[in-house]
């Protein structure tokens, strides 16, 4: 079990406690969502299994294990567990893989791909939120994931090259300093557009040309510098 507490927003006004009743909370949502269509990987289903997402989000435990989005500090969401299920699944991770996420919210997309993949380099633009994202998957323990305050769309340079990299705000295109960022070889999925006109986009890195496939419609927060 995990146990503490953290001050502020860090814990988002609760204890850091995954309780057999929030992992029977978790089971069933997790069952509900092997059900659909759109997450088949049992390796991304088994992530969702382990990740205590009430512990990412102030809400009650049957509000967090719905399958929707909620709100977190600083007008941001923490994404329906079904789309972070189905953008883990779009990135083919392997265990090897050195990953960089655009968006740390409050660390629970993070805490998923951790499971998955050797290495997590998270940037989270907003100060707060960066921070408190950051003593949370401390405290729970997520070791290969590192946080950054900055700005999304440079990237974090001094990391790349990266395996695979995830945005989880929408810019209206993909920023190029992304692209160079991407291993040979690699994998980008975001949202691209404006609000209401969205689409989650797969690139993948052939040589120095990008191949592009619609996932079909989405709705995230904007991508802000």
């Amino acid at each position: 079990m995990v146990a503490g507490t953290l001050g502020g927003h860090a814990a988002l006004g609760a204890p850091l406690v995954d309780s057999q009743q929030a992992k029977a909370a978790r089971e069933q949502l997790v069952d509900r969502i092997a059900m659909g269509t759109r997450v088949r990987d049992r390796r991304v289903l088994e992530a969702l299994r382990a990740v205590p997402r009430h512990l990412f989000v102030a809400a009650s435990l049957e509000e967090a294990y719905q399958d929707r989005p909620l709100p977190i500090p600083f007008g941001q969401k923490i994404s329906q567990p079904t789309v972070v299920g189905m953008m883990t699944q779009a990135l083919e991770l392997s265990a090897e893989h050195h990953v960089l996420e655009i968006g740390t919210g409050s660390g629970y997309q993070a805490a998923v791909l951790s499971r998955l993949a050797a290495r997590v380099n998270s940037i989270e633009i907003v100060p707060e939120l960066g921070g408190a994202a950051r003593a949370r998957l401390i405290a729970l323990g997520y070791a290969n994931v590192e946080v950054r305050i900055g700005d999304g769309y440079q990237g974090w340079p001094e990391r790349a090259p990266f395996d695979r990299i995830l945005l989880t705000a929408a810019p209206p295109r993909l920023p190029q300093s992304l692209i160079d960022q991407l291993a040979p070889g690699g994998i980008i999925v975001a949202p691209v557009g404006q609000q209401r006109h969205q689409r989650l986009v797969r690139w993948r890195k052939v040589g120095e040309r990008l191949t592009e496939e619609d996932l079909g419609p989405i709705a995230f927060v904007p991508m802000v510098h």
